[in-house]
């Protein structure tokens, strides 16, 4: 690489554009500056936006120096072509132009150096033709800095130009921006980007492949200064041709094509092979946050393909890879894509924040090789659908679940993500058929847990007339009044079937709650009326009861308890 009188300079500032000519990637930019200084339209004030190296400062330099410029000659005027070699041009680019003032709003961000600009604006310029002010990263300016700038950049001196540059273009407020000419610079596509850092390479005498170039235009993502630095690294990696495996390492990056191999293990649901893998590409150097957004960009790649199959003439990417994004694009659905890709999301935040990353990327893995193979939701109601359904049940008996109760919905449908659960598509009447009584209703609602509803159901329901299917209560004084439609929502939910539940004023017979008690006031009664009892209350009179047992409910918890029947006798003197 070639040496300056100064020591070596970086290629980031080596090949900074000069000319509107050597600016890559910004065509629309450059034709509209070019037509405003042709026809003598020159703005009081630019602003440039776009994410970093993209040329916003390399820009306003440029431009400073078309304003400027005198040619070679000196007596040249406004140009789009300066001559840089005229003394405001030289000046202008070394960065020690008097009249060319560049001002940093990341490290001067008040009122007091904004009016120092006011206060010089009267001046005129000492040696060019206009003073211009170049202002870097201006969203960092305080509020009250932007307002004391507004009347001088409304109205400026025709000699003061000014010049802003941003990457937060919205933090800049609008009274800002109504005054300037605005410019977004693009991101600098990936088929300019790798013949612009071939020209470098090759003006460097510097030996890459193509595929390498590729990979550095990949890292920097549209930005024209990350991506000559990052050659200026590539470059120096030694002597001889810089491949795309010494990119690739000095990167931390996966092979593309093992990561290719990895997620076809993933989606096949080859955990071993997957978790091999991983393992042999950490050993190579890989970092695990590093392969995991590899497979989410393989995802997201195969997802754009999917829709838009052209998307696949990627010139960052291998004819070989690109046959194999096609090929695993049309044998993918897209719902198992956009699946990964949440999944994948999760992972990527649980792998940053982990104390071990390997072992968080491992997690993740398994994850994505358990549930490859699950059946998407509408095929597993389809499979559902196609069973044979169970017996329905008869008049005279409710549905027996687990417990004796209600079928249990978790056994009859699809457990939902918040823990419900949902029938699965079927007939109304078999869904309903399930539901003879308005017990078999309550024991649905125990069976999925909805205390809130169980308790404003027994409590306020007084039961008119029931069907399957269909329900009318009045309400008791202390019943919800939304109880009819989240009593009818819950039910659709868990039995896939519509219900229709209406309020009438009178006709309604006691509530669950009501009949319980009453139940248990005449079992009260009978027992306090006992002589035992009686007795009891004499000697106790604080005394209270607690709970009563029937004679049947303490024999079947007896025989519930008792140990189990053997067939002889067991005599332990018994000899053999």
């Amino acid at each position: 690489m070639s040496e300056t009188p100064h020591g070596y300079q970086v290629l980031a500032r080596k090949y900074r554009p000069e000319t509107f000519a050597d600016l890559v990637g910004q065509d629309a930019m450059v034709r509209t500056l070019k037509n405003a200084f042709a026809a003598d339209r020159i703005a009081q004030a630019f602003i440039m936006t776009g994410i970093r190296g993209t040329g916003k400062t390399t820009t306003a330099r440029i431009i400073a120096k078309g304003m400027n410029c005198i040619g070679p000659d000196g007596t040249g005027g406004p140009t789009t072509d300066p001559c840089g070699t005229c003394e405001h041009c030289t000046a202008i680019a070394e960065g020690r132009h008097v009249d060319v003032l560049e001002m940093d709003a990341a490290s001067r961000t008040g009122v007091g150096d904004i009016r120092e600009i006011i206060e010089s604006v009267h001046y005129r310029a000492a040696s060019a033709r206009y003073k211009i002010y170049i202002i870097d990263e201006v969203h960092m300016l305080s509020v009250n800095a932007f307002n004391a700038l507004l009347k001088t950049l409304e109205e400026p001196p025709e000699h003061v130009k000014f010049i802003f540059a941003t990457t937060e273009i919205r933090k800049v407020p609008v009274t800002v921006l109504s005054r300037c000419q605005r410019f977004d610079l693009r991101r600098i596509e990936p088929e300019v980007m790798i013949a612009l850092l071939r020209r470098i390479a090759d003006a460097e005498s510097g030996q890459i492949t193509d595929e390498a170039l590729a990979l550095i235009t990949r890292a920097a993502e549209g930005s024209a200064r990350d991506a000559t630095s990052l050659l200026d690294q590539a470059l120096s990696q030694g002597v001889g041709e810089t491949t795309a495996d010494m990119v690739r390492a000095m990167l931390g990056l996966a092979d593309r094509g093992r990561v290719l191999d990895l997620f076809d293990m993933v989606m096949q649901g080859d955990a071993a092979g997957a978790l091999s893998e991983l393992s042999s590409q950490y050993a190579d150097g890989a970092d695990p946050l590093a392969v995991l957004r590899d497979l989410a960009e393989i995802t997201h790649w195969l997802s754009v393909i999917k829709i838009t199959p052209e998307a696949a003439e990627d010139p960052t990417v291998s004819p070989d890879e690109r046959a194999r994004g096609r090929s695993m694009s049309d044998r993918l659905s897209m719902r198992v894509l956009t699946r990964t890709w949440q999944m994948l999301l999760k992972a990527l935040d649980e792998v940053a924040s982990a104390p071990n990353a390997m072992m968080a990327a491992e997690m993740a893995i398994i994850r994505l090789t358990h549930v490859s193979n699950l059946p998407a939701p509408e095929d597993l109601v389809r499979r559902l659908d196609g069973a044979t359904p169970p017996p329905a049940p008869g008049p005279s008996r409710a549905p027996s679940g687990p417990g004796g109760g209600a079928p249990s919905a978790r056994a009859q449908g699809v457990v939902t993500s918040s823990g419900a659960a949902t029938a699965p598509a079927r007939a109304p009447d078999t869904a309903l058929a399930r539901f003879p009584s308005f017990d078999t209703v309550v024991e649905l609602i125990r069976a999925n847990r909805d205390v809130k509803l169980l308790v404003e159901v027994e409590g306020g329901v007084r039961l008119v007339r029931y069907s399957p299917g269909r329900i009318e209560f009045q309400p008791s004084d202390n019943a919800p009044t939304d109880l009819a439609a989240r009593l009818a929502g819950r039910l659709q939910l868990w039995t896939g079937a519509r219900w229709a539940v209406s309020v009438v004023n009178d006709g309604g017979a006691a509530t669950i709650r009501e009949t319980r008690d009453a139940e248990r006031l005449a079992l009260e009664e009978q027992a306090r009326s006992h002589p035992m009892l009686q007795a009891v209350f004499a000697a106790f009179p604080q005394a209270t009861i607690t709970d009563i047992k029937t004679p049947d409910q303490i024999a079947e918890a007896a025989a519930q308890n008792a140990l189990p029947e053997v067939d002889e006798e067991w005599d332990p003197f018994e000899d053999d």
